[in-house]
Formats: structure tokens, C-alpha cells, sequence
């Protein structure tokens, strides 16, 4: 894979630009605030991690389709729609230095453009027309949510055990980072037997 660093460092860009245009082709919705808060939180930049590992993880096992490029989409769709949620929970006036979409917008626009952000997700997914890829990114985002769910439950909670820390932590992040490895994986088509992440 080091061998192959040049191409990446060369074409990555390339790769993250095509990426950026089915983003903002999919947060667009015909209802303003939608796509107000949408472009906004998109915006806002970020490392792109996730696609970048999508991009990456699917070079490494030979898909390159211009479907690699809806899969990292998907992925920082479910990714955002976490943030947008996290930052609701949190309170959070503030995210990479920028007022929140729920300090600007409102708890419920946030919550709502988060959800739309999550099913625009499962669109593209279905989209696809790869059932794996389907599954995998239900499993995940389940895991995701009741990771979600836990940590709300331990806010305040003075007594929460390293383990069950580190529990919410695995189901919140984990799996965001998992997720781009296997579904470029499976979209790939690898035959049976093949290691999975």
C-alpha cells in the first residue's frame, strides 16, 4: 500500500472533490431551512476522515466506481446527522469554532435537518442497490444511536465505570470509524472468506 502513497497524495484531492459534489447535490431539499442548515453544518468543513478512509479502504480492494463517491457521501451524511444530534444533547453553542446549527437554528430545525441528513443517507444507500452495504450501515447506525442513548443516560452520572465509559465511546465513534472500512469492503465484492475489518 506505501508503494501506491504518491497516487493517493495525488489523486485524493480529486477524489474528495467528487465526493463534496454529491454531498451538496444531496443536502439540497426543496424546503429551504433544509438546505439552509444542511449547507451550513456541510460547510463547515472538517477533516472528512470518514470519506477519506471510504475512498481508501475501497482503492485498497480494487472498487474504483463512481459509487465509492455516494458511499463516502453516506458515510459523512450518518457521520454529520450524529453531530448535529451530539450538539442538541451537549447543548453545544459552539463546533469547530463556529456557532452550532441548534445555537443558530433552534433545537428542533437542528434535530430535524440531522434526521433528514440520516434518512438522505439510507436514500443513497438504497440507491446503491447493494444489500450488504444496506445491512452494514443499519447495524451501525443502530449501535451509533444507543451509544447516543447511554451517554444521555450517564449524563451527571459521577459513579459511570471506566468500562462503561469507554462502552459509550465504542458505540458512538467505533463504529462511525468501522463503517467506512466495511462497506467499501463489501461493495467491492470481495468473495467469501475474504478478512472483513
Amino acid at each position: 500500500m506505501l508503494e501506491n502513497l504518491p497516487y493517493f497524495q495525488r489523486h485524493l484531492p480529486e477524489d474528495l472533490a467528487k465526493v463534496n459534489e454529491v454531498i451538496n447535490r444531496a443536502v439540497q431539499s426543496d424546503v429551504a431551512l433544509i438546505s439552509q442548515i444542511g449547507t451550513y453544518i456541510i460547510s463547515a468543513g472538517g477533516k472528512r476522515l470518514r470519506p477519506i478512509m471510504t475512498i481508501l479502504a475501497g482503492k485498497a480492494v480494487g472498487y474504483d466506481d463512481e459509487k465509492l463517491y455516494s458511499l463516502a457521501a453516506m458515510v459523512e451524511f450518518i457521520h454529520t446527522s450524529t453531530l448535529l444530534h451530539d450538539d442538541v444533547v451537549d447543548e453545544s453553542d459552539l463546533r469547530r469554532g463556529r456557532a452550532t446549527a441548534n445555537n443558530l437554528f433552534g433545537n428542533a430545525a437542528a434535530v430535524l435537518v440531522g434526521d433528514f441528513l440520516y434518512t438522505r443517507a439510507f436514500q443513497l444507500m438504497v440507491a446503491s442497490g447493494s444489500m450488504r452495504v444496506l445491512e452494514v450501515m443499519a447495524d451501525a447506525t443502530n449501535i451509533i444511536a444507543e451509544g447516543e442513548v447511554m451517554q444521555l443516560m450517564n449524563i451527571g452520572n459521577t459513579d459511570i465505570t471506566e468500562e462503561q465509559y469507554i462502552q459509550v465511546i465504542q458505540y458512538k465513534r467505533q463504529n462511525c470509524l468501522k463503517l467506512p472500512l466495511k462497506s467499501a469492503q463489501f461493495w467491492a465484492k470481495l468473495p467469501p472468506g475474504t478478512n472483513r475489518p
